[in-house]
């Protein structure tokens, strides 16, 4: 039962020697089954956050999932980071806490077979709207000097464009595997423009995995919210640690295979070209400008603020919003700082 936002749950723990003692349960949520979200089960299942009890659920619907969180029904929510300039224009009760990470590979532009970018003017390009795909086909389009009035844009998740794309109703779709392979196997001359390894898109900053909280929640609760930003953390680095392990953890939970557990997160405890590049926290850390040094792919030091505004300039232009707004407003980094402040660190390169 969905529960008020101002009553923090009670779980209790019996020790052997049957003293009893309560842990105080965090409500966390994931947008979509994905292993980029799914640290946070690491730690609950390898005891790395103590006095804590984790109660995770997976959304499979993103809106929803940021209802719940805005709402106080969970307190802690994995999605992408697209969404935080829509949070701050709905003065939602959420806040982004940290990148996690970015999408190295798994995002592409597909364009249909016998078609060049010059030709698209007045053709049907899909992405799924109000998500990254859109924003990366913006992009991308905006590179080669395409406006998105210039195209008729259709509303297609990467395999309901699948067919489209092989009768020649489409001239461009936003694509991610296996809809990738299917495509370009039944139509050779099909191919992938660019995809979110391309430098100038990695430096965006705006293809990230992000970890939202509930703002009372951090407000009336603030040791358990930095216990869990602690915790996605350790997992991390449980994971580094420990990799083939921990994917079969991480498959085991999702109802994924382990095989396709590391074709998003790897074999090596960092990345995998294709899926997403794993940031440690100092990584994260320097996003938010709160730890000196640079972040990887040509980001900023603090470039969190302005990956956010730049996503909201393209949710302007391709017509999701219609206003530009504080772009720190949706932005807490506090609780990264105090991590910091409290000696935390870590950093880890591929094994």
């Amino acid at each position: 039962m969905p529960r008020s936002p101002f009553v923090f749950a009670i779980a209790v723990t019996t020790c052997a020697g049957g003293a009893a003692w309560a842990q105080e349960t965090v409500n966390v949520g994931m947008c979509v089954s994905w292993p980029g979200y799914a640290m946070l089960e690491v730690a609950r299942e390898k005891d790395l956050i103590p006095g804590y009890d984790l109660n995770l659920t997976i959304f499979e619907d993103p809106i929803g999932g940021h209802s719940a969180l805005a709402a106080g029904q969970i307190d802690v929510y994995g999605c992408t980071a697209d969404y935080i300039p829509v949070a701050i224009a709905a003065d939602l009760n959420t806040v982004n806490v940290a990148y996690l990470n970015p999408s190295f590979g798994v995002d592409h532009i597909i364009l249909a077979e016998g078609i060049e970018p010059a030709d698209l003017k007045g053709k049907k390009v899909a992405a799924p709207q109000a998500y990254i795909g859109e924003l990366l086909m913006g992009l991308w389009l905006d590179r080669v000097g395409i406006a998105p009035g210039d195209v008729e844009w259709v509303n297609l998740n990467a395999d309901e464009a699948v067919g489209p794309m092989l009768s020649g109703d489409l001239a461009a779709a936003y694509m991610y595997e296996p809809w990738i392979g299917t495509v370009l196997a039944a139509a050779p001359g099909a191919r992938s423009v660019v995809n979110t390894t391309d430098p100038e898109m990695l430096k965006t900053g705006i293809f990230m995995d992000s970890l939202y909280m509930n703002k009372t929640f951090i407000a009336d609760h603030r040791e358990a919210a930095l216990a869990v930003l602690k915790a996605e953390w350790d997992g991390r680095q449980y994971w580094h640690d420990n990799v083939e392990e921990t994917n079969g953890l991480i498959a085991s939970y999702l109802k994924w295979s382990p095989e396709d557990v590391a074709s998003v997160i790897g074999t090596n405890g960092k990345s995998v070209e294709g899926g997403n590049y794993t940031f440690d926290f100092d990584e994260s850390a320097r996003t938010c400008g709160v730890l000196d040094g640079e972040p990887p792919f040509g980001l900023a030091n603090g470039s969190m603020v302005s990956s956010v505004a730049l996503t909201n300039e393209w949710w302007v232009k391709l017509g999701l919003m219609t206003e530009t707004v504080d772009p720190a407003a949706g932005i807490d980094c506090s609780l990264m700082s105090d991590l910091v402040a409290q000696g935390y660190r870590q950093a880890f390169a591929a094994n």
